[in-house]
């Protein structure tokens, strides 16, 4: 029941266009040569699964910086934000998340506040898996302001077959930590850069679950392991 509650979701409003798309060119392929249709109700299934947006319980705790994509942790380093947040050359630890054209797309929100400023910059398709992705590809950041005053930025990057990215929320928006703000098709990348000073909870290789996976507390006094 578990696995057939996680396909059988609902599907994310940009995937609707979509998901008529690939259904039309289904019946068509069938017309032409009946394996063809078969092969276009695979990928139309895909389309579902692609664009699926599961509820997500989040955690709650003050302090904590959530993971706002599903995907694989493949870069923790150090950074500066996005030049265009005007945030200055103060690096921050960066941790990345990559999206895979399985994983769900849908972006959350990492912490709980205001969006201070979002800014949009166009730029290549380069694969998102690489580093010098964060400064070369199609971007858009969303700068959060908690409140406690610190701030988090989180950075929405086109990948290489990724050509449409989509962030529903405006400045001035107060978000939920968990909340659902953009998405990204097809296969792509998200950026966190964590308040200054905070220490990340993940490694380089581990699955993060968007809404749910702590990557970083920044008020713990407990000591970090590193």
């Amino acid at each position: 029941m578990d696995a057939l509650t996680s396909i059988l979701t609902p599907i994310h409003k940009e995937g609707h266009r979509w998901v008529i798309i690939f259904a039309a060119a289904t019946i068509v392929l069938f017309l032409i040569w009946n394996p063809l249709g078969w092969i276009g109700v695979v990928l139309t299934l895909w389309c579902l699964y692609f664009f699926r947006d599961p509820d997500r319980v989040t955690p709650s705790r003050d302090g904590l910086v959530i993971s706002p994509a599903d995907g694989v942790v493949n870069m923790i380093t150090e950074a500066s934000p996005p030049e265009e947040l005007g945030l200055g050359d103060m690096t921050r630890t960066r941790v990345s998340i990559f999206m895979n054209v399985f994983n769900c797309h849908v972006n959350r929100a990492p912490v709980a506040g205001k969006v201070k400023r979002v800014a949009y910059r166009p730029g290549l398709f380069l694969n998102a898996d690489l580093d010098k992705a964060s400064d070369a590809n199609e971007r858009n950041s969303l700068l959060i302001e908690r409140a406690d005053g610190e701030q988090v930025v989180v950075v929405q990057i086109a990948g290489l077959v990724a050509r449409r990215i989509v962030c529903d929320v405006a400045e001035g928006v107060d978000l939920a930590a968990g909340e659902r703000f953009g998405i990204i098709r097809f296969g792509s990348r998200l950026d966190v850069y964590l308040p200054v000073g905070a220490i990340p909870l993940v490694a380089v290789g581990q699955t993060s679950i968007g809404g749910e996976t702590v990557l970083a507390d920044s008020i713990s006094v407990e000591p970090h392991h590193v």
